[in-house]
């Protein structure tokens, strides 16, 4: 990290910033439907396991797996920067698949017209946080894993 010029160390720590922020934002959400309270999104839909029941399973796996390994990356970047790195490109991964999906879902069918900026945090802003870190890390591949 070392080699790393003062403008690529800041869009880390920006993009961290977001990363850290969505994942404890979902990680809340995603334990109340655990709890089975319905959560209402920015489209008009509805998370509810008691009405689907893969929102449990979704629920379960961004509350156990995807939101923790996302704020170890974070953690780790700064206490063993590679382990840090690898795992937040897989948490990144997550990002892009899980709201490619819950945008693609929303888009086909609840076609939000409304409130374009809270649909926008809550589906498509993932996929830019998640694609910006595989970007920043295939663009400083070598700085980063040659440590």
């Amino acid at each position: 990290m070392k080699e790393l010029s003062a403008a690529s160390q800041v869009s880390l720590y920006v993009l961290l910033a977001l990363m850290g922020l969505l994942a404890l934002l979902l990680w809340g959400l995603q334990f109340m439907i655990l709890r089975g309270k319905a959560f209402t999104n920015p489209d008009g839909s509805t998370d509810d396991w008691r009405e689907q029941k893969t929102h449990y399973g979704i629920a379960f796996a961004d509350v156990f797996v995807a939101c923790p390994a996302n704020i170890l990356g974070i953690v780790l970047v700064f206490l063993a920067p590679r382990w840090g790195y690898y795992l937040l490109a897989l948490a990144s991964f997550w990002w892009v698949w899980a709201n490619v999906m819950t945008t693609a879902t929303s888009v086909r069918f609840y076609n939000p017209r409304l409130n374009f900026v809270m649909w926008f945090i809550g589906y498509p802003f993932g996929i830019l946080v998640g694609l910006a870190y595989i970007v920043w890390t295939v663009i400083h591949l070598y700085a980063i894993y040659s440590l």
